[in-house]
């Protein structure tokens, strides 16, 4: 049973130094980490990529599983490579992080980092991974075979707040690749899915492409954009020249 594995690699790992994002998966993880490690800490860096919501939530489930909580702020666009935002950006990001997180839990006393990646992630698709894997970071969602699936139902049944919580990739995804990410772009980005997420639209992404946007819904969304379309191409004016929206249901990242 996976329920045993997970138990089991925490046997083998008693000091648990969570990467923690604030999503569903790492904080199955840290729930985990919580109730069978000896001891735990979660680490959230801060970069120009994570909205201001992500580190809200990341707070609120620390305060609520009773778990040591560190914020480390990283210029990750003083990289002159992951701000010319090349095809393989996320791996370059991750490595940069994920060494951050490294060098601190290991002036900590920890001896492996773990993060929560899932059995349900395809390695494939993810350059991000490979650099997990270059840095000896532990990933026991996936090794213990939980898929997202798992995840969510065991946020549930423990009362994570995030059980529900749309799978989020940072806002550098936004922006095309070869596109250079600014500061603007991002900071542009964040304000303007605020203001949607406020209207109500749950599992979005806008997409900057030139100075405009174009709008990523899931099924549900559609009917909200056409009740509200006026307010929404009102809202996006001043950030963005034009809005467009694409017609196919959005997939999950």
């Amino acid at each position: 049973m996976i329920g045993l594995k997970i138990k089991e690699f925490f046997e083998k790992h008693k000091n648990a130094a969570v990467a923690f994002s604030g999503g569903v998966d790492s904080a199955v993880l840290l729930f985990f980490a919580k109730k069978y490690a000896e001891k735990v800490k979660a680490y959230y860096v801060k970069t120009q990529f994570q909205p201001q919501f992500e580190l809200d939530d990341a707070k609120e489930i620390a305060e609520l599983l009773g778990v040591e909580f560190e914020i480390i702020e990283l210029d990750v666009l003083s990289d002159k490579t992951v701000a010319s935002n090349p095809k393989d950006r996320c791996y370059f990001c991750k490595k940069i992080i994920f060494e951050t997180i490294k060098s601190r839990a290991e002036k900590d006393g920890f001896e492996a980092v773990l993060d929560g990646t899932n059995a349900s992630d395809d390695a494939d698709d993810r350059p991000g991974m490979k650099a997990l894997e270059e840095l000896g970071v532990l990933s026991p969602l996936r090794s213990c075979g939980y898929k997202k699936a798992d995840i969510r139902r065991i946020a549930r049944e423990n009362n994570l707040p995030v059980a529900d919580k749309p799978s989020y990739a940072c806002l550098a995804t936004r922006i095309p690749p070869l596109t250079e990410i600014t500061e603007d772009k991002l900071s542009t980005t964040e304000k303007a899915e605020a203001l949607l997420r406020n209207e109500g639209f749950t599992d979005f992404r806008i997409r900057y492409i030139d100075g405009s946007a174009k709008l990523e819904l899931c099924r549900n969304d559609f009917s909200l954009l056409f009740e509200k379309r006026k307010k929404v191409v009102n809202l996006l004016k001043p950030y963005y020249k034009s809005v467009f929206l694409d017609l196919k249901e959005r997939e999950n990242e």
